[in-house]
């Protein structure tokens, strides 16, 4: 199966309509996101410290048609565990400051918007503070280590910096019921590989015909609802 390059094509190249019924569902909530500017976060020893949030929802009905699912199983990219190897030469690992109570998730609203719209069922919410890792290192903390213990679902999140700040995740979830039109059997193996360039306080989709991620990265400090 092609591979979308997350940096180079947006969520609704792939999947057309059904990807922007999503964007859709987020818009009732917020309307048009405002820009904004990448201001510094504060920095710790190892780094300027962000807020991640994340949503896994699963989708009631097929994003996309048919594939060779065993196939991308078997071309998932390889990831780094934060903390399984330490940094080399100016290469830096990205360190897990603390997870983030549910008091000030950004995202709830939304979740509830998608579990309200009968075509999304969010499986996971979670929240964490994290400093990032160097750019192309792709090392990154395991769905557990977040919080996350769906059933079938397991994988890495991983934030990096070069020239700019990008968000990833390569994740694998094995649907007990895959939505009908994947013709997929149970306990499917469905894979996500991708990454996005991130601006703090704007909302980043990661898609797939049968799940997907929706995810916020802001600085530590300054905090504020997407879109204000």
């Amino acid at each position: 199966m092609p591979r979308m390059d997350a940096r180079l094509a947006p969520l609704h190249t792939r999947f057309g309509l059904a990807a922007s019924a999503l964007l859709a569902a987020s818009a009732l909530i917020a309307g048009a996101l405002a820009a904004a500017q990448e201001t510094p976060a504060p920095v710790s020893a190892a780094g300027p410290v962000y807020n991640i949030e994340i949503i896994v929802f699963q989708a009631t009905a097929a994003l996309g048609g048919a594939e060779n699912w065993s196939a991308e199983a078997g071309a998932g990219t390889r990831s780094i565990v934060a903390g399984d190897e330490s940094a080399s030469g100016s290469a830096q690992v990205g360190h897990f400051v603390a997870m983030l109570p549910a008091s000030v998730w950004q995202l709830t609203e939304l979740e509830n918007r998608l579990r309200a719209s009968g075509s999304y069922v969010p499986v996971a919410h979670a929240a964490w503070s994290q400093t990032a890792s160097s750019w192309g290192t792709r090392a990154g903390f395991a769905l557990q280590r977040l919080g996350i213990s769906v059933p079938g679902l397991t994988g890495t999140v991983f934030l990096e910096r070069g020239q700019f700040l990008h968000l990833g995740m390569s994740l694998t979830y094995a649907l007990p019921s895959p939505p009908p039109g994947l013709g997929a059997a149970p306990d499917t193996p469905f894979t996500l590989n991708q990454s996005r360039r991130v601006h703090f306080y704007e909302r980043n989709y990661f898609d797939h015909p049968a799940f997907g991620v929706i995810a916020l990265v802001t600085p530590l400090q300054g905090a504020r609802a997407p879109g204000r």
